[in-house]
Order: structure tokens, then sequence, then C-alpha cells
């Protein structure tokens, strides 16, 4: 239903302000919506004054610097003076996005409140606490690996985790014919693809400096390494993180059949 409502959303988005889906980088985020809901058409858009739109925008993001207010201040207006459809609405348009947007809104702050549940469960799971132990790996990352994984004992050995996850490599060959272009299968879980990705990510990603030195410090130290020696290999950035994943994965077996830490590991 969610998706659907999306799409419904999209469709009349597109007849009355298309121009807006460029204006912030999430279209469905709260704040997204609020202005969308408030201001519905490019005319409420272009009437109304900067500073109008800046207290609004700031009340609803309270961390945003003044700089970005005024840069989506500025984001919107443009897009409202661009929009083909100025005036000479339906009104019908208007009261359908209205609708699809209070839906929206509370499929939002339902999901929000089921994540926070799924959350509290999870930390009294064992398995949650192994796998966060992995710097790069939070809180919504390890609960998605843990629900889409289920009991580690289902899987003898990494090969096979790795290939439930579709991340193992698919090569075509035929007759004399040599890949040398491996792709993943990607028959398995899309959602555990996907968190691996972003923990990978997080991983490589450097966090902060020493306080006595600059030393840059990657988060996850053993990660970063061999993610550095996949690119000094001349493999491309999307390679070298699927290998990363199948290294986490790895890890994550490991971890989970004896019942220890990263920390333990390293």
């Amino acid at each position: 239903m969610y998706v659907q409502t999306k799409l419904q959303f999209q469709a009349v988005l597109d007849q009355v302000f298309p121009e807006y889906r460029g204006v912030f980088g999430d279209l469905y985020s709260l704040a997204s919506l609020i202005i969308l809901q408030e201001y519905p058409s490019s005319e409420d858009i272009l009437i109304s004054s900067e500073d109008e739109l800046a207290t609004r925008l700031k009340e609803l993001y309270k961390k945003g610097s003044k700089k970005w207010i005024n840069e989506k201040v500025q984001l919107l207006k443009a897009a409202a003076a661009r929009n083909p459809f100025q005036k000479n609405l339906y009104q019908s348009h208007l009261l359908s996005m209205d609708m699809y947007i209070n839906m929206l809104l509370q499929y939002k702050e339902h999901l929000s409140k089921l994540e926070a549940e799924i959350d509290t469960l999870a930390k009294d799971i064992e398995e949650y606490n192994i796998i966060q132990s992995i710097p790069g790996i939070g809180e919504k990352i390890a609960a998605t690996i843990i629900s889409e994984i289920g009991e580690i004992d289902r899987f003898n050995n990494p090969k096979q985790l790795v290939a439930f996850a579709g991340i193992d490599p698919e090569v075509f060959e035929s007759g004399k014919f040599k890949a040398t272009l491996v792709r993943i299968t990607k028959r398995g879980s899309s959602r555990l693809r996907h968190a691996l990705y972003m923990a990978v990510r997080s991983g490589i990603r450097d966090s902060r400096k020493k306080k006595t030195t600059e030393e840059i410090i990657p988060r996850n130290k053993r990660l970063r390494e061999f993610y550095d020696k996949k690119r000094s290999e001349g493999k491309l950035f999307k390679v070298a993180v699927i290998a990363c994943a199948n290294k986490l994965l790895q890890w994550i077996f490991a971890l989970l059949k004896n019942r220890t830490t990263f920390q333990d590991i390293a």
C-alpha cells in the first residue's frame, strides 16, 4: 500500500507541481511533504515572501544552517517559476495531492514507530550485539542483517551465506570466450545486500583524527585495509565494495557461529 500510495502521489504531483521534485534530496522526507502540503502550487510559493518560507523551513529543519535554508528557499522559488502549471489547476488534483500527502505522513509515522519497536526488541537478542560490534554497523543495519539472515545454523559455511545474500560472483563463459567482467548473482535477499553495502560504505569511511597526530582513522581499519588492497590491485570501486561485503559476511558468519565479538578476533 505504501508503494502504491507513492506512485499515486507522484502521478498527481506531475499534474500540479512537477518541478518540486528537485527541491529536496528526499521527496518523501517529513519536511518535504509538509512544505508541499502547505504550499501545494507554484503560485503559493511565488506569492510567499522569502522570509516566510525561510522561517517555515527553519521550524522543520531545526539543525539546518542559515545558508542551507536560504539555498532551499531559492530552489523553491526557482522551481515555482519554472513550473509549467502556474494557474488554472483542477481543484480535484489539489485535493487528491493533499489526501496522498496525509496518507504518506501516516505511513511514515507508523513505520517510524515500528522501526523503534524493532530496535528495542533487537537489543535483547545476542546476535544483535555481536553484529553491532563490527565497526560501521549501527542499530538499523544490525537489525536488518539479523532479520534477513535468521538462524546462522541454517548455513554450513560462509559460502552458503554469501550465496544467500546474492553477492557470489557469476561469470559468463561460452566456448572459447572467457569473461573478464564478473557480476554478482543477485539471487538472494536485496535487503541484506543493501544493508551490507551501507555497512561497507560506513566502515571504510574516515571517521576522525587522532588527538595526538593528524592521522585519519577509518571506522573499520581492517575493512579499509582490505578495500585499499583491492583498489591497489586495479579493482573498480563497485568491485572492491562487493569484495568487502563478501569479507564482511565471512566475519559475520564466524562471529555468530562462535558467539564472539569483532573486538575479540581483531
